[in-house]
């Protein structure tokens, strides 16, 4: 089996840094599959291509085993699997972990990279590969095999020449791998314990939790073994509650007190209402929901024949469909609600069809360098005919006696804009998506610092 990565990130030749892999001398090492090779096709300061060929020795696998034919004649020499996986550790490992003595900064750098592998099992074929590899920022290029050449009247064969590329940190793209393989080849060639569930949660660590496809991602990593599927997925859920979640729900409380004599989150789930039901929006989708008031709202007006609530965290949604009373509602009411996990910086198809989009004070918990990615999201994917976006003012912060100089409202905010800065946000979402903006205000305004929210409502252009 072979897998190939290419830079074209200049010097390009510090992917042999990266990889811990001099491009001048090819390496091998044994394995308990058979032998790998680590070389390099090409090698230049524009590009540079490294290639690890796993040489497997399917009789000596199973050799002493009591073995049957199927053992011995099989696609394991050729077709990308948990094998290659356990080689990506072996001959990676270093890079995997994000480690690099010589190029430290750029080993934590997201670079262009492409990967390529010449025979991926894709069980679910490439509609499932796409959804596995696209929210994580991949462009996919899959080109499927035929079962033989010289008979085509047999048809495909569930084997294909993929290849991914997007700006990725090696170690990142190195860890998609080494989890997604086995993933679409649907199958291990090792025993699964308890200690698999540890692997999927270390190497799926930021990004797993927040993938759209995680429970099929993790019911295929463990042979579905549903107990350890169960344990994986709960310890997911766990982790992501105690992390930004939960911790960010007990923040909340502060910011509430804070805004309270404003009676700020009164007056945005007012506007916004307002904003959707000017919009002749039918359908809304309410995301980044929250503890569900905006969802309350909207329930209660009958122009919305469609209302859905997306957060992140079940736990969050959980309680949301508690304080909606969703198990007493009528079968008509409850097939105008719905709620949904998922990430809002994924694409997800879910979110697509919607006359009108909320995010009310959501955009200020992203991570600024995944901001473009929620943006492509909702703005390119999901495209609702009108988006209502609100966000604080950092420059009414000075009217907070509670807060310190320089100290943003909420503990769990990446940032806080001014309106010039929200304004330029704004300018550049319009100018990359097709949509208009007006500019607002909720709050009373101060005449040097403005109101205490800024608001955008976006619409679609024709």
């Amino acid at each position: 089996m072979l897998l190939t990565i290419t830079t074209t990130n200049q010097p390009a030749t510090d992917l042999g840094y990266l990889l811990h892999k001099n491009p001048s001398r090819p390496q091998t090492k044994a394995l308990a599959s058979g032998t790998a090779l680590v070389f390099y096709p090409e090698v230049s300061e524009e590009r540079c291509t490294a290639a690890l060929l796993l040489e497997v020795d399917p009789i000596g696998l199973v050799r002493g085993r009591g073995a049957t034919l199927s053992q011995y004649v099989n696609d394991r020499p050729y077709a990308a699997s948990s094998l290659l996986s356990v080689a990506l550790a072996q001959l990676f490992g270093t890079a995997m972990n994000g480690r690099s003595k010589e190029r430290p900064e750029l080993a934590q750098t997201a670079i262009p990279i492409e990967a390529r592998l010449s025979a991926l099992p894709c069980t679910g074929g490439e509609a499932f590969l796409r959804r596995l590899f696209e929210p994580l920022g991949y462009e996919v290029e899959a080109v499927r095999h035929g079962l033989d050449a010289a008979f085509p009247e047999w048809g495909e064969s569930r084997y294909y020449t993929v290849t991914i590329r997007g700006v990725q940190r090696l170690c990142d793209l190195l860890t998609h791998l080494y989890v997604l393989v086995p993933v679409l080849d649907d199958g291990k060639h090792y025993w699964v314990g308890d200690d698999e569930v540890e692997k999927l949660l270390a190497k799926g660590k930021g990004w797993l939790e927040e993938h759209p496809e995680r429970e099929a991602i993790a019911n295929r990593y463990l042979k579905r073994q549903r107990g350890l599927t169960r344990l994986a997925l709960s310890r997911l859920v766990d982790d992501e509650a105690e992390s930004p979640d939960e911790k960010a729900a007990q923040q909340g409380v502060a910011e509430r007190d804070l805004e309270r004599p404003l009676r700020l989150n009164d007056l945005r789930i007012s506007r916004v209402t307002e904003e959707l039901l000017g919009s002749g929006a039918r359908s809304v989708v309410d995301l980044g929901c929250g503890e569900g008031r905006l969802l309350r709202e909207l329930i209660r007006n009958g122009q919305f024949e469609r209302v859905v609530g997306v957060d992140v965290s079940p736990r969050a949604l959980d309680i949301v469909a508690r304080r909606l009373h969703v198990d007493e509602m009528t079968d008509r009411q409850r097939e105008r609600v719905t709620l949904l996990q998922a990430s809002l910086t994924y694409r997800d198809p879910r979110l697509e069809g919607f006359d009108a989009a909320a995010l009310v004070e959501v955009i200020e918990h992203v991570d600024l360098d995944r901001l473009d990615a929620l943006e492509r999201a909702v703005f390119e994917f999901a495209r609702p005919g009108t988006v209502v976006v609100t966000t604080p003012n950092a420059e009414y912060n000075v009217h907070f006696e509670a807060l310190a100089g320089g100290e943003m409202r909420h503990a769990d905010h990446r940032f806080e804009w001014t309106r010039e800065q929200f304004r330029q946000w704004c300018d550049g979402v319009t100018s990359r998506f097709g949509y208009d903006v007006r500019l607002d205000d909720i709050g009373e305004a101060h005449r040097d610092t403005g109101a205490p929210t800024q608001m955008g409502v976006f619409r679609r252009g024709g």
